[in-house]
């Protein structure tokens, strides 16, 4: 085979890696050999996930699987087209509607993903120089990524933190069109935006409320997410989500009215140039939505398992830090600290992922565990059992 001739010079990309390598912030993806379930084969070894977004255990649910078979046997693998022009198939609309009815709003609109539901959407709602956005400090990079394409002026305030908040609003009284932007579920640390009071605050001002609550659907408010679990439907304007968390599929959601779904529509240039969801995908999201809504055991049991798994990390002396959902992080300080206590769990069978600088601050390193409703107590003791071995021998309890 006659050698591969580039036809420009790279170098540039080899010398950037290894300067990511030479720091420990390069990502070398294990390989997953199995359906991303609770027990999986990954790297040629049977382990215990706790690092996948499959809160629910949808992804194998019989259900949601038997229904994107259904649909590609009928409509085939892909849509052929954007839906602007004509990749609309009517198990998309249903899948929306289905999607809105659990939400309780009018409406709803799928995206490629939830960052495609940011990075689109986020620029459609400010006009220019004379808008304001103003974004929580740890709001996910899809935000960030969302806002950067604006030329609003932008604005951040300390996380959670709501007089701060209040202060950029009062300062900024004259400004024409106030965006506030946040999490729902913050994906690091496992807690909860104060959204009611966020609400409050923005109404008082007359400002835009926008969250993304890719990690709050299918775990606060009964499944149904963070609005939900504030009672705050028909107050908050934007609600973005995911179906590849707890709904264990791919895509992502815009829910709200039927006006917001119109302007999203006919503005978002991540919507109009994406080809559509494939109708075995779309009947999954639909599936996925109605198991949540038929059969609520699942969420029950995903917080059986939370409530279980932190209260027993605490009483083995680890910090979980300000978690109050099923992402619960076992902090380490210092990020070799966290690589160790990563690698000496995957030795012992358990999947976790170590949060390092710059995902994290210097000093804010973490182990980070996700709970599933398909986990048995069985698996959590084992998992347990080896965290104490694991925490003791680096010194970390």
């Amino acid at each position: 085979m006659p050698a591969i001739v580039m036809a420009k010079d790279i170098d540039w990309m080899r010398e950037r890696y290894e300067e990511l390598v030479s720091n420990g912030l390069n990502w070398d993806p294990p390989i997953l050999e199995s359906a991303n379930a609770p027990r999986v084969t990954i790297d040629g070894k049977e382990s215990i996930m706790l690092s996948a977004n499959n809160y629910l255990n949808l992804s194998t649910h019989p259900k949601v699987v038997e229904a994107s078979i259904e649909a590609t046997r009928r409509y085939g693998a892909g849509s052929g087209s954007v839906r602007a022009i004509a990749g609309t198939m009517d198990i998309h609309l249903e899948a929306e509607q289905v999607a809105a009815d659990f939400k309780g709003v009018e409406a709803a609109l799928i995206y490629s993903a939830g960052y495609t539901a940011n990075v689109g959407l986020i620029p459609t709602l400010v006009k220019g120089k004379d808008d304001l956005i103003i974004s929580d400090e740890l709001n996910h990079g899809s935000i960030i990524d969302g806002v950067r394409l604006t030329k609003a002026q932008r604005a951040v305030y300390p996380h959670n933190d709501v007089e701060a908040l209040e202060r950029i609003l009062r300062e900024n009284k004259g400004v024409d069109r106030k965006l506030i932007i946040t999490d729902g579920v913050f994906s690091m640390d496992g807690d909860i935006a104060p959204l009611d009071e966020i609400t409050a605050v923005a109404e008082e001002y007359d400002a835009m409320v926008f969250v993304d609550d890719c990690h709050g659907e299918g775990v606060l408010g009964d499944g149904r997410g963070i609005v939900a679990h504030f009672g705050l439907q028909g107050r908050v304007d934007f609600e973005v989500g995911s179906y590849s968390k707890a709904m264990g599929v791919q895509g992502g959601i815009l829910a709200g009215t039927a006006q917001t779904r119109e302007h999203a529509l006919n503005h978002s240039r991540s919507w109009l140039l994406s080809g559509s969801q494939p109708p075995g995908v779309a009947a999954a999201q639909k599936a996925a939505v109605e198991v949540i809504m038929d059969e609520p055991e699942h969420v029950e049991r995903l917080w059986d398992n939370t409530d279980y798994f932190r209260r027993e990390l605490d009483s083995l002396g680890f910090d979980t830090g300000v978690s109050t959902t099923p992402i619960i992080p076992v902090m380490c300080g210092e990020s070799t600290t966290a690589k160790s206590l990563s690698a000496a769990m995957r030795d012992a069978g358990v999947i976790v992922g170590a949060i390092v600088f710059p995902m994290v601050a210097r000093d804010k390193a973490r182990v980070r565990t996700q709970m599933s409703a398909g986990l048995t107590r069985n698996d959590l003791d084992e998992v347990l059992r080896a965290f104490e071995t694991a925490g003791r021998s680096i010194g970390l309890i």
